[in-house]
């Protein structure tokens, strides 16, 4: 397997400053016909806070997936300073490729305040110690893998994913449409709440469309499905560590009109509530030519 370390990661969320409020980023060579919309939200996340006071960290943002992203040209960041009030600040970042934009991100920081404190309890989850990584699981499945997919099917990624219940994408069951996961980076990160929210808002979009898929046994390696994620919003809640287990329990409660609407919760292994997410995504079956 190709190897990736944390180092990778880290230089892919380090954007290169062009011009004030422009930065420039690169996509990793993954195999990967388009470029993976995590990546997109995270570096989004990055250009924003190149722009921010270090005293405020993201609390939420809302992002539009506009036009699929090319691995092979760079990805233009532009962000709008929109607002910088007492507590709050607020930008809008636009991803552009090919003079088009591909990704549009509002998000909002907030200065570090007292206030009000509950949250949901985490449900039960099987420690992450007892349960397989992905990457033994992607061994096990290998055999199975369509040429198109072998290249980016065969990376060993600086993410460590261990699923509760592993789907096997290739022959995928009918399940109800609740997924849980373990994850975190495979190596230390910098004491860094920034980048910590940015590999969080990476790692976020892992999993969370498939939950929708979950009761329709179809997955997006198979013919005639066309999967992609439309929008995202990611709320932060607390601090954490993207390199400590973190629990993602996701759940799908709508698909209709070829979406699916997906909701996500993410707890630190002391089932502390950090952040939560939603998507909307695209699975639409193409008709028989």
């Amino acid at each position: 397997m190709a190897q990736q370390s944390i180092n990778d990661l880290i230089e892919l969320l380090d954007l290169e400053e062009i011009e004030k409020n422009h930065y420039r980023a690169t996509s990793p060579n993954d195999g990967w016909q388009r470029v993976y919309g995590g990546q997109v939200i995270g570096q989004a996340l990055v250009a924003a806070s190149r722009t921010v006071p270090e005293d405020r960290h993201a609390h939420s943002l809302h992002g539009y997936f506009l036009r699929p992203g090319d691995t092979q040209f760079p990805i233009l960041y532009t962000v709008d300073r929109i607002r910088d009030g007492r507590s709050f600040t607020t930008r809008r970042v636009v991803a552009i490729q090919h003079g088009k934009p591909i990704f549009n991100m509002s998000i909002s920081f907030q200065v570090d305040e007292t206030g009000f404190d509950h949250q949901l309890p985490m449900p039960e989850a099987p420690r992450p110690d007892t349960l397989q990584d992905e990457r033994e699981l992607r061994l096990e499945w290998a055999k199975k893998v369509p040429e198109e997919f072998a290249e980016s099917f065969d990376r060993d990624r600086p993410i460590d994913i261990r699923p509760v219940e592993p789907l096997d994408i290739f022959q995928p069951e009918k399940r109800p449409p609740f997924q849980m996961c373990w994850m975190k980076s495979r190596e230390r990160l910098p004491d860094d709440q920034r980048l910590h929210q940015c590999v969080l808002a990476y790692l976020s979009d892992w999993s969370l469309l498939d939950t929708a898929m979950l009761p329709h046994a179809v997955s997006f390696t198979q013919t005639k499905m066309q999967v992609a994620s439309l929008d995202h919003a990611m709320w932060f809640h607390r601090e954490f560590r993207a390199d400590e287990w973190l629990l993602y329990v996701q759940d799908s409660p709508s698909a209709y009109g070829a979406r699916g609407l997906n909701r996500g919760l993410i707890y630190t292994e002391a089932g502390v509530l950090v952040a939560s997410a939603t998507q909307e995504g695209l699975i639409r079956i193409h008709p028989d030519d």
